[in-house]
């Protein structure tokens, strides 16, 4: 018995916001591509929109121009979802409070970390610095003090923080209401793999 070939699914190929996003990536107007490929502007602009496709040939141009894959344009994009509840718990110093990694344990580049806080949880003893370019700190309920060398900044609900995350710091969450809050860390300066 021979096998039998797939089908086509009938549903368009949709890549117009990948080559926009390509293009605009590296500053290119519609008008510098359509002289670098010599197709027009209209076209590109209907191909941007996914109101036509192009030729195999044009296409392979068009990537070359755009200097990307031809493959990429079809790739599906590494998207993860962590539920809050699957999310696995880290302990990362701090008192009375549960934390979770709310991003990818294999992620390297960003980090992100959901702490509810009961209220007087603190991030332990003393300051502490952490090894990443970038914190950020974003109050979701409640209210937390960070606490620098010389310096206290209280967050309330809604408020964000950035800093650098090799500056000693500390927190402390409000003694009556505790805090919800998300840290972003910037690159990943743990990993929960293994």
């Amino acid at each position: 018995m021979r096998p039998v070939p797939p089908s086509p699914s009938g549903q368009p190929l949709l890549i117009g916001a990948r080559i926009r996003s390509a293009r605009q990536g590296q500053g290119l107007t519609l008008a510098q591509v359509a002289d670098a490929t010599g197709l027009t502007k209209g076209f590109l602009s209907r191909l941007e929109r996914d109101d036509t496709s192009p030729s195999v040939a044009t296409l392979v141009q068009l990537c070359q121009v755009l200097s990307i894959e031809v493959g990429s344009l079809f790739a599906e994009p590494p998207i993860q979802r962590i539920q809050l509840s699957q999310a696995p718990r880290i302990n990362l110093g701090g008192t009375k409070l549960d934390e979770r990694l709310i991003s990818p344990r294999s992620e390297s580049r960003v980090q992100m970390i959901r702490s509810s806080m009961q209220p007087g949880a603190t991030g332990g003893e003393g300051f502490y610095t952490i090894s990443c370019e970038v914190e950020v700190l974003h109050v979701i309920s409640g209210s937390v003090t960070v606490k620098f060398v010389g310096r206290e900044i209280v967050l309330e609900t809604g408020d964000s923080l950035t800093f650098p995350g090799r500056e000693p710091h500390n927190w402390v969450a409000d003694a009556e209401t505790g805090a919800e809050v998300a840290w972003v860390v910037v690159p990943a300066s743990w990993s929960g793999a293994g």
